[in-house]
This record gives C-alpha cells, sequence and structure tokens, in this order.
C-alpha cells in the first residue's frame, strides 16, 4: 500500500515543486503541505477521510477550517483538488516527497547511515565527508542505532544501498550455504 500511496502522491509533490519554484515560493509551499500532512494525519480526520458516508467535501471544508488563515490561496487550490480527486489520504507523502524534491534541488542529498553501535561527531563528521566525496554533492546525515546490525553499518542514500554489516554478511553466507 505504501508503494500505491506514493505513486499518487508522486504527481501532485511534482507538481507543487515546480509551480513553488516558479513562484519562489519553496519555503511557504513547505511549511502549508506540513501543516496539511499533520492536520490530515490526525486520527479523527483519518477514519473521516476512509468513511465512504462522509462527503469529500464535508473533509474539505473541515481541512480548510482547521487551516483557516495559514494556507496560501494556491494551497487552498490543492485541498480543493484533492478533494475533487478523492486523494486526501495521499497528503502527508506529497509532503514528505515534496520535502526530498526541495533537499535534493538545493544539492542536498538525505543519507539514512544505521550502525550497530553510537557514532560519535567525529566519526560523523568523517563519514559525511566521505558520502560527499563519493555521491557527489553535500550530504545531510541521519544516523540511527540498530544493535540487530550486530556490527558494521548500513547506508542508505535514495536508492543507493550499502549495507556493510555482519547481520547481511551473515544471511549472504546463509544463503550461499543453501544451495
Amino acid at each position: 500500500m505504501a508503494g500505491d500511496i506514493t505513486t499518487i502522491a508522486r504527481p501532485y509533490a511534482e507538481a507543487v515543486f515546480e509551480r513553488a519554484k516558479e513562484a519562489g515560493q519553496l519555503d511557504a509551499w513547505s511549511e502549508a503541505l506540513a501543516l496539511l500532512a499533520g492536520v490530515s494525519s490526525d486520527a479523527q480526520l483519518v477514519a473521516q477521510i476512509g468513511n465512504p458516508t462522509v462527503s469529500r467535501e464535508s473533509i474539505r471544508d473541515l481541512i480548510l477550517e482547521v487551516c483557516g488563515d495559514a494556507l496560501p490561496g494556491e494551497a487552498v487550490n490543492l485541498v480543493k483538488l484533492l478533494a475533487e480527486n478523492s486523494r486526501f489520504e495521499a497528503m502527508a507523502e506529497i509532503a514528505r516527497l515534496f520535502e526530498e524534491r526541495r533537499v535534493a534541488d538545493q544539492g542536498v542529498r538525505q543519507v539514512l547511515v544505521r550502525t550497530a553501535f553510537e557514532v560519535d561527531a567525529a566519526q560523523q563528521d568523517a563519514l559525511a565527508k566521505a558520502l560527499s566525496r563519493r555521491l557527489g554533492g553535500q550530504v545531510n546525515l541521519e544516523v540511527e542505532t540498530d544493535s540487530t546490525l550486530i556490527g558494521g553499518v548500513e547506508i542508505r542514500a535514495g536508492d543507493l544501498v550499502i549495507d556493510d554489516s555482519v547481520r547481511s554478511k551473515i544471511k549472504q553466507l546463509a544463503h550461499a550455504l543453501q544451495f
């Protein structure tokens, strides 16, 4: 289902990004989408969005009422378009994809680094520099500790995955022994 939501959200996120960039409104759109994602992720609203007896117009009006004057006119138009196409469930993913594209447009790559042990600031700095050279641009590291890796590191930057964890090596060995 997550892939389906991404497929639905991507054209909206791309269109909003292109419009925001053209108008020089990337920050304003970022704030508006974050607000809409927060509102549309509320448990009570999620239940209403999934309820076939509640009209799309009612949900649209509720979202616009909750957001009030915090939404610029074009963001209001996005809410209306999502209502018209019954796509409210994609709002959080639209916001996520927009942010991903905005960061990439600024030449910064989001990189998730998972390690078996804590990584200190000096190690993070060295890793960020090495990844900047490897990926050809500035990187924004998010570091997580995951003891299930046993040892080593797993790095994810978009579609690129570098898995040098002990867990991965054990799985490769187990797979090789099966044949």
